[in-house]
C-alpha cells in the first residue's frame, strides 16, 4: 500500500502550477484549435492555466520530442498528432520511441479529412478531378500539412488508387498548407475538416468529397472519396498524452477531466460544428487503439510502397 500514497498525493494537489500543452503543428490547424478548446476546459476546471505552446517542425516529431524529455510531473503534456501511427513506419530514424515514451491519457475526438482544391481547378467533382489530372500528369501540386501527416499519406493512397501523378508539396503544418490552397500555389489538398470548414463554407475553397466511410453531419450534402474510389478511407484523430511514467493519479485525473469536457454539450456543439466527432476513451482503450492504428498503416504504407524522400 505505501509506494501508492506518494501517487495519490501528487494527484490531491495537482496542479500547482500552469501546466504547458505541446502542440507539434503551427498555429491554426485542427491541432491547434482543438488543443486550445481543451485546454481552456481544463483551465476552468482545474484552476491553474494550461497553456498552449506550439512546437512545429519534423513532421510534428520535434514537439513529441520536447515532451519525451520533459519532466514526467503532469506539467507538459503533449496534444498527439493522428500522423503518430504514420511516422512509427516511415520514419526510422527518431530519437524516441512514442509507444515507450508517451503515455496515452485520452483521446479528444476522430476527424475526416476533406479533399479540397483551388477555385483555379476546374473540377466540381472527384471524377472530374481526376480527368484532369490524368489529363496534366505531373502539373497538379498536392499539399501536404508535413511529411507523415495522415494528409500526406491520404493524398499519397490517393494517387496510388486512381493512377495520377501528383507533385507534392509538404508543408510545416495545415494552416500553411491552406493559405496556399486559397492563394492558389496549389491545387488541391486533403485537408483536415476543423481547419478548412470556415474556408469551404464561405467559398475560398471547393470541396469535393470527404475521406471518411460515411458522410460528415458537419457537410452532409459532400460525398465521400469512397464513393468513386471505392476502398478509399483516411481519417485523422488526435488525443493528450504525457512522458511515460507521469503519476497514474494524474493520468486519471486528466482523463477524467477531459472526457467530461467531451460530455459537455457546448463542447460537443463546438466540434459538431468543427467537423470533429468527440470519441472518449480510457488510458487503456487509447493506448490499445495507437497500437491498432500503427499496425492498420503499416500494412497500407507497406503495400503501397510509400517512403519519405
Amino acid at each position: 500500500m505505501l509506494p501508492a500514497v506518494p501517487r495519490v498525493a501528487v494527484a490531491q494537489t495537482y496542479p500547482s502550477r500552469p501546466v504547458r500543452i505541446i502542440v507539434p503543428v503551427p498555429p491554426g490547424g485542427a491541432l491547434d484549435i482543438l488543443a486550445r478548446l481543451i485546454g481552456q476546459w481544463l483551465s476552468e476546471r482545474l484552476g491553474q492555466p494550461f497553456v498552449i505552446e506550439n512546437r512545429a517542425g519534423g513532421g510534428t516529431n520535434i514537439g513529441i520530442e520536447a515532451v519525451v524529455r520533459a519532466s514526467a510531473d503532469g506539467y507538459t503534456l503533449l496534444l498527439i498528432p493522428g500522423s503518430v501511427p504514420v511516422n512509427v513506419t516511415l520514419q526510422r530514424k527518431l530519437n524516441f520511441n512514442f509507444m515507450r515514451d508517451i503515455v496515452p491519457i485520452a483521446m479528444i475526438s476522430r476527424i475526416p479529412l476533406v479533399m479540397t482544391v483551388s477555385l483555379s481547378v476546374p473540377a466540381k467533382t472527384v471524377p472530374e478531378f481526376i480527368a484532369y489530372a490524368k489529363a496534366n500528369p505531373g502539373k497538379i501540386s498536392m499539399a501536404s500539412g508535413g511529411l507523415g501527416s495522415t494528409s500526406h499519406v491520404g493524398g499519397e493512397l490517393f494517387k496510388l488508387s486512381t493512377g495520377i501523378d501528383m507533385l507534392i508539396v509538404p508543408y510545416r503544418g495545415g494552416a500553411p498548407a491552406l493559405t496556399d490552397l486559397i492563394g492558389g500555389q496549389v491545387q488541391v489538398y486533403f485537408s483536415y475538416l476543423p481547419e478548412s470548414i470556415e474556408s469551404i463554407r464561405s467559398g475560398t475553397v471547393r470541396a469535393l468529397a470527404v475521406t471518411t466511410a460515411t458522410r460528415s453531419p458537419a457537410l452532409p450534402d459532400l460525398p465521400t472519396v469512397g464513393d468513386f474510389v471505392p476502398g478509399f478511407e483516411a481519417s485523422s484523430w488526435q488525443g493528450i498524452g504525457a512522458p511515460r511514467n507521469t503519476p497514474a493519479g494524474i493520468v486519471a485525473m486528466l482523463n477524467k477531466e477531459v472526457n467530461a469536457a467531451l460530455a459537455d454539450p457546448n463542447i460537443q456543439a463546438r466540434l459538431a460544428d468543427l467537423g470533429s466527432t468527440p470519441t472518449p476513451m480510457s488510458p487503456d482503450d487509447f493506448d490499445k487503439f495507437i497500437v491498432a492504428e500503427i499496425e492498420k498503416w503499416a500494412k497500407v504504407i507497406h503495400a503501397a510502397n510509400i517512403t519519405l524522400q
